[in-house]
């Protein structure tokens, strides 16, 4: 007769998920107190107990924070978040489609897309910013060899949200996609396109109706992972973004004037702008996923 195996856990298994719990905790339990006393009543302060529940915080934050406009700063952020999104998309399916073949100089390409991983963001940050500060002194000398001087007065400065700012949030977002990508066509079986190619498809249409249907829940994931680096880089904008901000660097801004919590709602709206732009990534990569079962 076979011994019954007991079904008791032993002491030692019941610590590996209190661990987890705690570490979950630790992650999203400053989230969710942000979120909760963002709620408060017009009396509320900046810890608890919670005084009251409305949105009052929240009808303050549509009226404005003093001198920020933080309407303006949330458009910047989203436009320069849409446009790190495209570009690491379109950068990053172009440049797994050529590293799958050999190129002469491909490892040291990779290897310095790659290295910004391991800089500092904010040396990151400052190299750009000094990089255009030379590009302005020398746009500004040639302006002026040129005898351009209506134009060399209304110069201001090459730096700007979708120049340099937009430079270093890729250092950022690409290096992430390029891996993605490079992941994806490793495993990517290349028969499709040889049955593609013999049934007399071009170039494009091997690639628009085959191989991109194939890999494109993995390219909404690299447009999610674009968007939401960027929306939320403070390090590599600092110095890099010239005289306007984006909302996380007003943000940072706000923490050290604003005392009440409307600054709490602030941080609730992006987290929400976060999640929303997470679920819509997960939600049309599921859709595309059941459709290419289909």
């Amino acid at each position: 007769m076979q011994a019954r195996i007991s079904d008791a856990r032993p002491a030692g298994f019941w610590l590996l998920p209190l661990v987890f719990a705690l570490f979950v905790a630790f992650m999203y339990g400053p989230m969710l107190v942000i979120v909760v006393l963002s709620f408060q009543g017009p009396e509320g302060g900046l810890t608890f107990p919670m005084r009251g529940v409305s949105l009052h915080w929240f009808r303050q934050l549509a009226e404005g924070l003093g001198v920020v406009d933080i309407g303006a700063a949330l458009r910047r952020s989203l436009g320069v978040g849409a446009a790190v999104m495209v570009l690491t998309v379109v950068l990053s399916v172009l440049a797994g489609l050529a590293f799958r073949k050999k190129l002469k100089g491909g490892n040291a390409l990779f290897y310095i897309v790659v290295a910004s991983l391991i800089m500092p963001s904010i040396i990151v940050s400052l190299g750009i910013g000094l990089e255009f500060r030379l590009l302005d002194t020398g746009i500004k000398w040639l302006l002026g060899a040129l005898g351009m001087d209506s134009a060399l007065e209304n110069y201001g400065t090459a730096l700007g949200l979708y120049t340099s700012a937009l430079g270093a949030h890729l250092t950022w977002t690409l290096p992430f996609g390029l891996l993605i990508m490079f992941a994806v066509f490793n495993r990517f079986n290349p028969s499709y396109e040889e049955a593609a190619r013999d049934l007399g498809a071009t170039p494009w249409q091997s690639f628009s109706q085959v191989v991109l249907p194939l890999v494109a829940p993995s390219v909404v994931g690299i447009g999610m992972f674009g968007f939401t680096l960027s929306w939320d880089e403070i390090a590599r904008t600092s110095q890099a973004i010239g005289d306007v901000n984006t909302l996380p660097l007003e943000l940072q801004g706000l923490t050290s004037t604003v005392t009440t919590p409307s600054i709490y709602a602030l941080g609730t709206v992006t987290t929400v702008v976060s999640f929303a732009v997470m679920g819509l990534a997960i939600g049309l990569a599921l859709l595309l996923a059941r459709r290419r079962k289909g």
